[in-house]
């Protein structure tokens, strides 16, 4: 197999990652990464073999022989890198939330659909292991239509220790959590045709939200709450789990802690433990959530080798991110905002 060629831009704490489920994938290397600080840059190439590093992102597009970018730096940076991705022909991946604002991500689509390239959104959450077995046995349709669901994430975990950047963030939780999220709602109930929101800054040194409560209107009629928190002490404290329960007219499902999955039936209740694969450089703390990195990455790789479209396309995104700023808008404006 013909090896992709890739760079990736941006070495911050989840670049490692990004770079470790990559090496899971047969089919692309990397041979180039940037980062403006190139110190940075320098550290994650000599940990990952990498030869070639660049505080220029232009340069490094000019000089190496690339079949795609993997762009994992700030928000406020995506629709540069994407745009300069767009105006070299080079198929680009780039890491959630897509952009800043829908403004941007429209802008960003644009301008990949103009320039004929592939354009993706690592978006992993939908991937986890819990999630497509629970999917999969929601579309077996042994709970009938479904007329309510809930998804809960909400934990203590002390996210801005690893991350103090998000402290700083004016939106906050909605972005970066709700982006995941709202994207796993879609991806379980269908899209959305309007929602309320509602708010709120627990933690008082940071300046975003940190709590977020959105009640949606999804597929067949069906009542969707998605709760996002960092603020919440609960028995069930398990991050970075995804609690959801899915009610029909034949029954419901529900994947509880520790990656229990519960189909409810006339007939009673079947149970299952469904955790995720195990790699050896994943962080414990976010086993969950990085081993579907490699799920993820190998649907992108698959559809830039052309076997199809990926799932988490910048058009599908874009449908992602109209539920997180409709979100804010709501959150601001106390009204139900139709989609």
């Amino acid at each position: 197999m013909q090896q992709l060629r890739f760079a990736i831009l941006g070495t911050g704490f989840w670049a490692q990652y990004q770079l470790a489920g990559w090496r899971e994938i047969e089919g692309a290397e990397c041979v180039a990464v940037y980062n403006r600080t190139r110190s940075k840059a320098e550290a994650v190439a000599k940990r990952f073999g990498i030869g070639a590093v660049y505080d220029d992102a232009e340069e490094m597009i000019g000089r190496e022989r690339l079949d795609f970018l993997d762009v994992i730096t700030d928000v406020g940076t995506h629709r540069r890198f994407v745009e300069l991705a767009a105006a070299h022909r080079l198929p680009v991946i780039c890491q959630k939330p897509m952009a800043e604002t829908l403004e941007d991500a429209r802008a960003m689509v644009s301008a990949c659909r103009n320039a004929g390239v592939p354009f993706m959104v690592h978006e992993n959450w939908r991937w986890q292991h819990p999630l497509r077995e629970l999917k999969q046995l929601l579309n077996s349709g042994a709970i009938g239509r479904v007329f309510r669901g809930r998804i809960d994430y909400c934990n203590s975990f002390p996210v801005f220790e690893n991350q103090p950047s998000l402290r700083e963030l004016k939106q906050f939780i909605l972005t970066d959590v709700g982006s995941h999220i709202l994207d796993a709602a879609r991806f379980l109930f269908g899209e959305a045709r309007q929602l309320y929101c509602r708010t709120h800054r627990v933690h008082e040194d940071i300046r975003g939200e940190d709590v977020a409560s959105v009640m949606m209107t999804m597929g067949e009629e069906a009542t969707v709450t998605a709760n996002l928190s960092y603020a919440s002490r609960l028995e069930q404290d398990r991050f970075p789990e995804t609690f959801v329960t899915i009610e029909g007219t034949k029954g419901s499902l529900e994947l509880g802690a520790d990656f229990w999955l519960r189909l409810t039936t006339a007939e009673g209740t079947v149970s299952r433990r469904v955790p995720p694969p195990h790699y050896a450089w994943v962080d414990a703390r976010y086993a969950l959530v990085q081993s579907s990195i490699v799920s993820c990455h190998a649907n992108l790789i698959e559809a830039l080798r052309g076997g199809g479209e990926a799932e988490t396309t910048g058009e599908d995104n874009l449908r992602t991110m109209a539920l997180v700023f409709g979100a804010y808008e709501s959150a601001a404006t106390g009204n139900v905002v139709r989609l």
